[in-house]
């Protein structure tokens, strides 16, 4: 069985990448970020993710993105937007994805796995610069560059399986093999229990997405979402 690394945030993206990975026959080495986000409830969704989607292995690792701010995900004096904006917007972490990468890219060489799994997507998402297929093909690019796996040959490959899909076809396809979208945390301002706010962008993308694939919506929000 081939090993990959997978990155696990514990929100309905990561968690349908993760079974779509398991279903194609991969141990799943599963790797998830503690940033500084405020929303460290998915955290907590992460492991439970995890252990019921048959990961082989599931790691927390600490970065301190939080130390440099910049973002309203990982700076509280910055308000996380509750309405659609302009641009790329103020949830956007800079580098984010570029460090993730590198530190699941790291892990992949100490496995001897040549497949990295994340679950960015190009279709409905919110401008960020860094889910674009164009950056996911540049890192596979660099990675071939930077490994000691790449320079001696071994061909090593970024899978991202959302990228050209809607989120009501993320949905039904990770519906489809039996993800518990109960059991994630998609919001950017989730509580402690994990309860959304059903406010913010995340949040509205998620319920729209549930609308759209004609499937129950299971989150639990905080207050009553109209």
């Amino acid at each position: 069985m081939k090993s990959a690394v997978i990155l696990l945030s514990g929100g309905l993206d990561s968690a349908t990448v993760l079974a779509i990975a398991h279903e194609a026959g991969y141990a799943c080495h599963a790797l998830s970020l503690d940033y500084g986000q405020r929303h460290t409830a998915e955290l907590a969704a992460a492991a439970r993710v995890a252990k019921s989607l048959g990961a082989v292995e599931h790691r927390v690792m600490r970065l301190g993105l939080g130390d440099i701010g910049g973002s309203a995900l990982t700076d509280n004096a910055i308000a996380v937007p509750e309405s659609p904006t302009v641009g790329i917007p103020v949830t956007y972490v800079p580098a984010r994805n570029t460090v993730m990468l590198a530190l699941a890219l790291a892990w992949s060489e100490v496995l001897g796995a040549r497949d990295i799994f994340i679950g960015v997507n190009a279709v409905d998402y919110s401008g960020y610069p860094d889910c674009r297929p164009e950056f996911i093909a540049a890192f596979e690019h660099m990675a071939s560059l930077a490994t000691r796996a790449g320079v001696e040959g071994a061909h090593l490959r970024i899978h991202a399986p959302l990228q050209t899909l809607s989120k009501a076809d993320i949905i039904r396809r990770g519906a489809a093999l039996g993800v518990d979208y109960a059991q994630t945390v998609s919001c950017y301002q989730a509580d402690a229990e994990g309860s959304a706010c059903g406010r913010c962008d995340s949040c509205r993308l998620r319920r729209e997405g549930f609308l759209a694939a004609g499937i129950p919506d299971p989150t639990r929000y905080a207050h009553t979402v109209k």
